[in-house]
């Protein structure tokens, strides 16, 4: 993985650069799935935050659960979450969301120095989503949580080394300027050397 790919990863539509990981232990919170599945989500979050080397709790001191999974059958499932404009700092999210036909949206919100405080991510359980594997959607929206990449990405193991090199403690929790993605290719590059 280039540094060019990297730096496309978290560069958003209009050219702004942002890559940031949580600051804090990751306190999950899943909604709207049943019990079989619900245990294999959790799994695969504690393994993937493990992998990342980052720490989950039971919860945050501030918010109770600052990693929320809402699942659901159709966007206005959405107007039964409480204070839903509150939480995503988001007017009229719901009819923004069933407008532009998504299957799925996530919302950061971030500490004082950039790191990522909370994650908010809804998915709406039709189509494509719907015939996925849970384990294999679970993978895809655990990493999709750990950073703020830019577009969705499919799971790989490049991705997976790329998200442990970014959790380095000697890196920054956040950073705007697109020469960033350099530390991180050359980080990779030295895990990649047998």
């Amino acid at each position: 993985m280039t540094a060019d790919d990297i730096a496309e990863l978290f560069t958003r539509p209009d050219g702004t650069f942002l890559c940031a990981r949580w600051g804090r232990p990751v306190a999950p919170v899943i909604f709207g799935l049943a019990d079989e599945t619900l245990d294999i989500f959790r799994t695969v979050i504690k393994a993937g935050y493990a992998h990342a080397g980052h720490p989950i709790t039971e919860t945050d001191p501030e918010m109770g659960s600052n990693l929320m999974l809402f699942f659901m059958r159709d966007w206005d499932e959405m107007d039964g979450i409480p204070d839903l404009e509150q939480l995503t700092g988001i007017e009229g999210l719901p009819a923004r969301l069933k407008d532009n036909q998504a299957d799925q949206y996530r919302v950061f919100r971030f500490d004082g120095d950039g790191a990522i405080r909370a994650c908010l991510c809804f998915i709406r359980m039709t189509g494509a989503l719907a015939e996925a594997h849970p384990a294999q959607l679970a993978e895809a929206l655990t990493m999709r949580s750990t950073l703020t990449f830019a577009r969705d990405i499919v799971p790989s193991p490049e991705l997976a080394a790329l998200i442990r090199v970014a959790y380095n403690p000697v890196l920054p929790a956040a950073a705007t300027d697109p020469s960033y993605a350099l530390r991180l290719a050359a980080r990779l590059a030295q895990i990649e050397q047998p």
